[in-house]
């Protein structure tokens, strides 16, 4: 039986209209990757200069007080001015300063004086005595201030932002050197430019760039064909009803189709979490082989443990943006806290944290709430106390009964929070870890207020931190 072109052709464009999307869903998606791959290796490598600029400063504060102290009182006091053109004024000032740069990572270290910006010592002589080498760094340096500046060899545009083609980076730091009490009221007595090769380490960020596209092009594209099946399937199920049903039944059908495709997109996303589980199980049967050598083993290891954490991340995502409705149910509090401690307990042993809870007293504080639930709020509530302190100290636990409400208090001895990151402990994504999602407390507020009860925070930085969590008594 032969189907009449009228019916078919609108369906078969609204079906074309549908594999653009899919291919330009595809496109879109790779392109998001890769940006995502870019914000992350830019952010990993402000990092990294942050990282060095502040071991610079380090350095060059040790640096100022060893200059000072050792060879700019003693050289003014025996030959009354301080010239580095004479040798033994030369050997003396490169003997500190290659002693004081000796266990660090420093390419070059200059001493600009504060006339003519030349350089007045070097580690590579053949630098002594330019000038004009200091740049805005330099300039900004003798008004006392810090600065850096990261250098490429082959640097360009394109190289820098697509594909990183410099083949060597340099961060160089301008220090003011500065005259130290008594004797402040000098001032600034030159600058120095201390250079640091982050070559390796930015090979080591782009190799993570590329590991992020890659791992994600290949979740977009299993994404893709998933799109691909759906549309071929609904376009089947659509030729065969387009002889049967009326123009209006098919922008029904249509727009039933894509809300199903908008399913399937969410459904797929929660897979994500198989390739991970796969890539750990995978790693730890490549760790138990006693042929493989240590350092397989030990790359295998950085596997289990960085898919672990993925996996963490995920599902703290999942947690946050679709949190569970409570299952009310009569819950025993104190016990939900004492099966968190238990739970936590070779931890707590292992970082010598020590819990006093002498006020549960073995009460059960029964409320109406959903255990699996108000487990997970305290043990993350638990588990960042244990994280601020890395050198052990004490968590005390206390419950008070207040106006229809048991009131729970859980104070630490960590090192506690800054004020300005206190009003954002419970932003989602806000973290002060180098680790983690940001998503912990998010979704313990969640929770707790989900349960009608409150959550709120008192620290005081270098002291400790009380999380109080209040919820309403069972009536």
């Amino acid at each position: 039986m032969e189907q009449n072109p009228k019916t078919i052709q609108p369906e078969t464009k609204r079906f074309r209209l549908v594999k653009f999307f899919a291919y330009t869903s595809f496109v879109i998606l790779t392109v998001s990757t890769f940006a995502l791959s870019m914000v992350i290796s830019q952010r990993a490598t402000k990092v990294l200069m942050n990282t060095y600029e502040n071991h610079a400063l380090l350095l060059a504060n040790n640096l100022n007080h060893q200059v000072f102290h050792y060879f700019t009182i003693p050289v003014r006091y025996r030959y009354g001015a301080i010239s580095l053109r004479q040798k033994e004024q030369f050997d003396l000032m490169d003997k500190i300063v290659r002693t004081t740069i000796h266990s660090f990572n420093i390419e070059n270290v200059n001493i600009y004086d504060t006339e003519k910006g030349q350089i007045a010592y070097s580690t590579n002589r053949d630098l002594v005595g330019l000038t004009g080498r200091g740049g805005m760094g330099y300039k900004i340096a003798l008004k006392g201030k810090y600065s850096s500046r990261l250098i490429s060899r082959e640097d360009s545009i394109f190289g820098t932002w697509l594909l990183d083609l410099a083949k060597e980076k340099k961060l160089k730091t301008f220090i003011p050197f500065k005259a130290e009490p008594p004797y402040s009221y000098i001032g600034i007595l030159g600058v120095f430019e201390v250079t640091q090769d982050l070559t390796e380490e930015y090979e080591s960020i782009l190799g993570f760039r590329y590991l992020i596209f890659g791992v994600s092009l290949v979740v977009m594209f299993l994404i893709f064909l998933a799109l691909l099946l759906v549309v071929r399937k609904a376009e089947r199920t659509l030729a065969r009803r387009a002889r049967e049903q009326k123009l209006l039944e098919d922008q029904l059908n249509q727009a039933e189709r894509l809300a199903v495709l908008g399913e399937m997109v969410a459904g797929v996303s929660h897979e994500i979490k198989n390739p991970l589980g796969i890539i750990r199980s995978t790693a730890e049967l490549l760790a138990e082989k006693s042929e493989h050598s240590q350092a397989q083993k030990k790359l295998s290891n950085i596997i289990i443990e960085e898919s672990g954490r993925l996996n963490d991340i995920v599902t703290d995502f999942l947690d946050f943006a679709r949190p569970q409705v409570p299952n009310l149910q009569d819950c025993p509090l104190g016990e939900v806290i004492e099966r968190n401690v238990t739970f936590l307990r070779p931890e707590l042993d292992k970082k010598g944290v020590i819990v006093n809870d002498g006020n549960l007293n073995g009460r059960p504080y029964t409320i109406e709430a959903d255990p699996g639930l108000l487990h997970q709020a305290f043990l993350n509530i638990f588990i960042n106390a244990i994280q601020a302190m890395e050198d052990g100290g004490n968590i005390t636990i206390n419950i008070e009964e207040e106006k229809g409400n048991y009131r729970v208090e859980i104070q630490d001895t960590g090192i506690g929070i800054r004020d300005e990151n206190l009003k954002k402990i419970f932003s989602p994504f806000f973290t002060t870890k180098d680790e983690g999602s940001g998503l912990g407390l998010s979704i313990v507020k969640n929770i707790i207020e989900g349960h009608k009860g409150k959550v709120w925070i008192e620290s005081k930085e270098g002291v400790g931190t009380k999380v109080f969590v209040s919820l309403p008594r069972k009536q």
